[in-house]
């Protein structure tokens, strides 16, 4: 029975599927989805829960890989697109769950955010706790907020906005987000953290033209089965067109 190349839900979205092998499957997440335990179903929206009675209905994308089991093994913000690793089996859950607590997965963001950087490169190590004040919020926490370091590099520039990669060296809520805002350049879109420009005439203008600019591009591991590094990426292209950039991603190692 052949593969199909993308998950087919019954609501008719279509999600293309980045890798797979035995123990992982890769999707390029659209962004809209959330993600929670598939027993939440206080949304229509939950990718975990979509995913899991797709499975369960026998829906051919499934049915044809045998699948019985799909489980998120990181996550991605709702409004955020790209890289999205699941595994197939508990035992795949546990071990590539330990993959990101240890840090040894390599993870690439893309994202427009308002203004022009100052500087061509830099790290942000701010670090970071859940915000009293605003449940689901994050905020910068010198005292008692745990690690976190972002690396930033500036891919190009346009009109009041800038092309940025960003490489999340830990794996705290929000933290590319509040890192970038942080810095003075929040990403376009990003009504949590941004608000604070909204009243700038660049920020108002790409905020209310666009939806959160942040595109996880890339993840890169040591396979814990197969004794390799895994390199996985998702396109670009469109999501540069979409902000006003050219920009194209170099080729994937192989």
């Amino acid at each position: 029975m052949a593969k199909q190349k993308e998950i087919e839900l019954p609501d008719g979205s279509r999600i293309p599927i980045l890798y797979e092998d035995r123990s992982v499957l890769a999707i390029d997440k659209p962004d809209g989805w959330m993600l929670a335990p598939d027993s939440w179903d206080r949304t229509s929206r939950n990718l975990q829960l979509a995913l899991v009675a797709s499975v369960n209905a026998g829906d051919y994308w499934a049915r044809s890989r045998r699948l019985k089991f799909i489980r998120f093994v990181h996550r991605l913000d709702a409004d955020t697109s790209g890289v999205l690793l699941f595994a197939k089996s508990p035992g795949a859950v546990h071990a590539y769950s330990r993959l990101f607590q240890s840090r040894r997965v390599e993870k690439v963001y893309l994202a427009v955010v308002l203004g022009i950087p100052l500087r061509q490169d830099w790290v942000c190590r701010l670090k970071l706790g859940p915000d009293p004040q605003e449940c689901g919020r994050m905020r910068v926490e010198p005292r008692r907020g745990k690690e976190a370091e972002t690396q930033v590099h500036v891919l190009d520039t346009g009109d009041g906005t800038a092309l940025i990669e960003a490489k999340p060296l830990s794996g705290r809520t929000h933290q590319i987000r509040v890192h970038l805002a942080e810095s003075g350049h929040p990403v376009v879109g990003d009504a949590l953290y941004g608000a604070r420009l909204a009243n700038s005439a660049p920020a108002s203008r790409h905020s209310s033209r666009f939806p959160l600019a942040l595109r996880a591009v890339a993840l890169s591991y040591p396979d814990p089965f197969q004794k390799r590094r895994i390199h996985i990426h998702a396109p670009a292209e469109e999501f540069c067109r979409r902000f006003g950039f050219r920009w194209s991603a170099p080729r994937p190692r192989e």
